[in-house]
């Protein structure tokens, strides 16, 4: 763990931003935003690029099959069911004896947080019953048209309405992005893309028709405040709400789709369909970070990524370059912090991968994921540290907030001197592997709505 920064030091590190104070009014006083009708409205120093800053060689990327590569699905098969057992048996245990001498984040209350945040949200569906969708052919009307720059602004903003926090759009390419479509989904069925007019499931299969090119991608935010409880039951209950969220946008944006007069393949399960930190890249959501997974200009760490497959054509959305990959060279916050020392502590991405969980083909800190689900069994929990650390996770309203993302995208040389000054503003040391903050402090709180702020992203209007 490193150490915290003196009341001197701190003042030092502050001194260095004194080169930086002229640009600081024009970023305090509000930047030039982008005048795209459908896009995020973001400072114009966070670039559209050609090419993610991620580094890729499509022809080593391969479809994958989900349910028979990762840990989440498949963690038998990195390690024995002995080991399974007995760390399941630690998980028992844990969970008993920290319920029973009512560990902070463990207690009665924290528990049935967490189960009630686990429940409500429809089940996910690949595509939706025809007969349920009112279609335009059933109203009598002819289906919608236009550019497809109006489609990406329509259903960037029906979406947003639905409770995504952004939105973006890849259009699918058979020698790239197509290959992040997983070959088989996470309940085993295979996905195959064929000339059909009409997406369709069997028993162990699903087809995509070739003519569906355009895969929306969305964030749901998740609460930094009780995110930054994990590995309590505080924090994990954070992902469970924000996936049952994210199932009432899928069945809203299908029935939306449907009701313009266009397909919609959605995710079947949790995590199904294709790679969502990599469709979110490409689709200039955010960049892949340290920690192998998609951090964002607006939210930082604080969402979940996910997906609808359509024919509707749609305007693309870039992929970015907002310096956050390159931050993440010099900041190793989330390695720092890591309980199961899961994450890579190298200054560059590298090539080769690290276990057959991770797909080739992308320069990345690749994560050793049998350390990360072992620890889960530890705390009874999916850890979350990571998240809740970096310097993003913060919330993006304060000066300090907008200063540092303006040197961030523009000053790679201060990145070191900003993680500093978060360690001392946002990340108090704790006892390795603990909460940054207790939670019995969160139930005093008054936060807003599902503890999340909806005002970081606002779409350009005309």
């Amino acid at each position: 763990m490193p150490e915290s920064l003196t009341r001197r030091e701190f003042m030092k590190e502050l001194g260095k931003l004194g080169a930086a104070a002229s640009i600081a009014p024009m970023v305090l006083a509000g930047e030039q935003m982008s005048d795209k009708p459908f896009s995020i409205k973001r400072p114009s120093f966070i670039k559209e690029v050609d090419e993610p800053t991620t580094e890729i060689r499509w022809d080593e990327v391969k479809r994958i099959a989900e349910g028979e590569v990762t840990v989440r699905r498949s963690f038998s098969k990195y390690i024995s069911q002995d080991r399974i057992d007995k760390l399941t048996d630690i998980r028992t245990a844990n969970m008993d004896k920290y319920l029973k001498e009512g560990r902070d984040g463990y207690t009665l209350k924290d528990h049935a947080l967490k189960a009630g945040a686990g429940k409500g949200g429809v089940s996910r569906v690949f595509i939706q019953d025809p007969e349920k969708v009112k279609t335009p052919e059933s109203l009598g009307v002819p289906k919608w048209t236009g550019t497809p720059e109006d489609a990406t602004m329509i259903v960037s903003a029906a979406l947003r309405h639905y409770g995504a926090a952004s939105v973006g759009v890849v259009e699918l390419d058979t020698n790239t992005t197509e290959k992040l479509i997983y070959a088989k989904d996470p309940d085993g069925k295979e996905m195959r893309i064929e000339d059909a007019d009409i997406p369709e499931e069997g028993e162990d299969y699903r087809v995509i028709p070739k003519k569906a090119r355009w895969m929306i991608t969305y964030t749901v935010q998740m609460s930094e405040e009780t995110m930054i409880r994990c590995p309590t039951h505080l924090g994990t209950q954070t992902t469970s709400l924000t996936y049952r969220r994210s199932q009432n946008v899928q069945e809203r944006g299908q029935h939306f789709l449907g009701g313009l007069g266009y397909m919609a393949m959605g995710e079947s399960s949790t995590n199904a369909l294709a790679i969502a930190p990599a469709l979110g890249v490409m689709s200039g959501l955010g960049e892949l970070s340290r920690y192998n997974r998609l951090l964002t200009p607006e939210y930082g760490s604080m969402v979940r990524v996910f997906k609808i497959l359509t024919d509707l054509p749609m305007a693309p959305t870039k992929p970015i370059n907002a310096g956050l990959l390159e931050f993440c060279k010099s900041c190793t916050k989330c390695a720092d912090h890591c309980p199961s020392k899961a994450l890579s502590f190298e200054k560059e991405p590298y090539w080769e991968t690290i276990g057959g969980w991770n797909n080739p083909g992308h320069k990345a800190w690749f994560e050793d994921s049998v350390k990360c689900r072992s620890y889960w069994y530890e705390t009874g929990n999916n850890c979350g540290i990571c998240f809740a650390v970096c310097p993003f996770a913060s919330k993006n309203l304060s000066s300090y907030s907008r200063v540092r993302d303006y040197l961030t995208a523009t000053v790679p040389a201060f990145d070191g001197t900003l993680t500093k000054i978060d360690d001392l503003l946002y990340t108090p040391y704790t006892e390795f592997g603990k909460p940054q903050k207790t939670a019995e402090s969160w139930w005093r709180m008054n936060l807003p709505d599902y503890g999340i702020s909806t005002d970081q992203t606002v779409r350009e209007t005309s």
